[in-house]
């Protein structure tokens, strides 16, 4: 633009700070903003604003970057470390083109930590923490770094940030894990309870390498239920089951958790060996309550899974051939709109669409079984009109045992679901479903097809293997559910036992009782009595207290008749008392919080049968075929960054989220 005739314009309008640096002139009709320092020509029209003008001295490379906070305006101010999105005028995209910066980057150090801009500053150290917290929250290559790409977007965002390089950004990430674990080290020595560990195995997918990942399940001060990963280390294939034992134990030991653990859950399929030898070198020093009998859990959803494995795979070659009834219906639109017409024929009230199954998740090839067997009528007129393209269609008694196994699979997917509603569920909701699928169970081997029956006996087999580990401890949960007690114990097991029920129902009360006797043991209450004993025997000087209180006495009788007097216990009032009603908005923590005064001892009883992890398995991988994998991104780094990446993830994701 010719600017030999343009007229600089000085208006009183002009108040914004920005025209400290611009010259404003009128050339024609348009008046046009200058730069003095670079001498860009800008929109200087009243209708543009000054937005613009500000973004513009912000990025000028001939001015200093003295002074540039104060071109933000008060608003942006208050969004301090938010993104604002600016509205760029026309005018300014047409005539403003944005280059590529020199990818020969300066090398010259930054000598501060802080560099100044203005009033505010670029924390070099804390952006680094940033980009390294970045890379471990979505997985992304500690390469990335060192992207082209990314050097790119970093440089003309900040220029005033040094780049580092991926050694840097690793050990970066190695101090934030150091300093997370230390939080979570201080968490675990305040807890008012006992810790739950879940054992899990990952695999990579490059490579045939195994990793070990455990994670502490507790519930805290808050009565939040809470999960924490501890470990992620690498498991060699040729380790023997002591190895294996002896790895999970210095974990544990690591910790510092082994006096405070009260259970373990496993998969359904890790040996009992394994278990065994970390049970009894864990009962050696009295740390399990009731001998162990509630330490070792399996996961309840990988039951369902293996279950659900055992029907499918009974369901082979139907579903092969569904399977390819499906891909002929989808070969052509002509085929399709003839199977539709079909359906309008037939009045088949189902809306479902026939699609192909992913074979990675076994409830989408149960919803694809599901949606064939509702248009089995369809199929069959569709096979008599093309009897040569549909051959491999199912007979009759194969729809028969479709229908009859997808109804197994239909409750396997329900009760999957209610079991990873909640990212977090607590022990109490699992008895009666496990129960429901027990009952079930029982009639479908009745099923007089022996197709059905020797399926049922082979899925029955599992699950009571499941049951006789872990039915203990769900009946436990159960009965500190507050709108259950005891009721539902009486209701199930009659229907599961018959005549022998009272005789199990006794003994699971018996199980309780000790649980709870073992808890009064170490409750505030029987240890203040001790510790005011111990210090009036002593002699010395306790909180505040005069050392001639006599009244220490006292507490020691009181507690000595109340238990000789058989004064009702935290149990006996909790039992003797109605159910809660229930509805579906309870809470079985929250109910516990407020009810902790009246119910001390058994309350933290509830803590810690509450906090069992009766399944692990997340809600994306629930209905996952396959094993956990590695992402491929880091499958790759040393063993010590893999365990650092994972745990921190685990950790700063909690924090995000709480």
């Amino acid at each position: 633009m010719d600017m030999s005739d343009a007229v600089i314009v000085n208006s009183s309008r002009l108040k914004s700070i920005v025209w400290n640096d611009f010259d404003r002139v009128k050339k024609g009709d348009t008046f046009v903003a200058i730069c003095r320092h670079c001498k860009k020509k800008l929109s200087g029209s009243s209708t543009s604003g000054t937005s613009h003008l500000r973004n513009h001295l912000i990025r000028c490379q001939r001015r200093s970057n003295h002074g540039v906070a104060q071109y933000f305006s008060a608003k942006d101010k208050k969004k301090e470390g938010s993104l604002a999105l600016v509205t760029i005028d026309q005018e300014q995209k047409n005539d403003e083109v944005l280059s590529i910066v020199n990818l020969r980057y300066e090398q010259e150090q930054i000598k501060s930590e802080h560099v100044g801009i203005g009033s505010n500053s670029l924390d070099q150290r804390r952006s680094q923490f940033d980009l390294a917290r970045m890379i471990i929250l979505h997985n992304y290559p500690l390469a990335m770094v060192e992207h082209v790409g990314f050097k790119i977007f970093v440089r003309n965002l900040q220029p005033l940030f040094e780049l580092v390089t991926r050694n840097k950004v690793e050990a970066d990430c190695m101090e934030i894990y150091a300093k997370e674990k230390q939080k979570v080290y201080e968490i675990f020595d305040k807890l008012p309870g006992k810790i739950s560990v879940s054992a899990d195995v990952w695999t990579a997918s490059e490579d045939d390498a195994a990793y070990l990942s455990l994670a502490a399940h507790y519930i805290d001060e808050n009565w939040q239920l809470k999960k924490k990963n501890l470990n992620f280390v690498t498991i060699d294939p040729s380790y023997t089951e002591d190895m294996h034992s002896e790895v999970i134990m210095n974990c544990l030991m690591d910790w510092d958790i082994d006096r405070k653990l009260f259970s373990m859950i496993f998969d359904s399929f890790t040996s009992d060996n394994i278990v065994e030898r970390i049970r009894d070198r864990l009962s050696q020093n009295r740390f399990l309550h009731c001998n162990g009998q509630l330490f070792d859990v399996r996961c309840a959803v990988d039951l369902l899974n293996r279950m659900a494995h055992d029907a499918l795979e009974t369901l082979c070659e139907i579903t092969r051939k569904i399977r390819e009834s499906i891909r002929y219906v989808k070969s052509s639109e002509a085929t399709q709109a003839t199977f539709n017409e079909l359906a309008d024929e037939v009045q088949v009230e189902t809306k479902k669409c026939l699609c192909i199954d992913n074979p990675l998740k076994w409830n989408s090839t149960y919803l694809m079984l599901e949606a064939a067997s509702e248009y089995r009528k369809v199929f069959s007129c569709l096979r008599d009109r093309d009897p040569v393209n549909m051959k491999f269609l199912l007979s009759d008694p194969e729809w028969d045992r479709l229908i009859t196994v997808t109804s197994f699979l239909k409750l396997f997917v329900e009760v999957t679901n209610v079991f990873t509603r909640s990212k977090y569920p607590t022990a109490n909701i699992f008895f009666p479903e496990i129960c429901d699928i027990h009952l079930q169970l029982i009639e479908w081997c009745k099923n007089p097809d022996e197709y059905i029956s020797s399926l049922a006996l082979k899925m029955r087999k599992k699950f009571e293997e499941y049951w006789y580990k872990c039915s203990s401890g769900l009946a436990v949960a159960a009965m500190l559910d507050p709108r259950f007690k005891m009721k539902l114990l009486e209701y199930y097991y009659p229907q599961l036992y018959g005549d022998s029920a009272t005789e199990l129902i006794d003994d699971v009360f018996e199980c309780i009782k000790s649980l709870y006797n073992e808890h009064s043991i170490v409750s505030p209450l029987a240890s203040s009595i001790n510790q005011g004993l111990d210090w009036q025997a002593s002699g010395s000087p306790g909180s505040g207290k005069d050392s001639r209180d006599r009244l220490m006495g006292f507490d020691k009788f009181l507690h000595e008749t109340s238990q000789a007097e058989g004064s009702s216990s935290d149990l006996d009032k909790y039992l003797e008392e109605p159910l809660f009603p229930r509805n579906v908005d309870f809470n079985v923590l929250n109910w516990w919080k407020v009810h902790t005064p009246r119910y001390p001892i058994l309350s933290m009883m509830a803590r810690n049968i509450l906090g069992i992890p009766i399944s692990k398995v997340a809600a994306e991988s629930r209905f996952d075929t396959g094993g956990r994998m590695l992402n491929h991104n880091w499958s790759s780094l040393p063993p010590t960054t893999i365990q650092a990446l994972m745990c921190s993830q685990d950790w700063i994701r909690s924090e995000l989220e709480s």
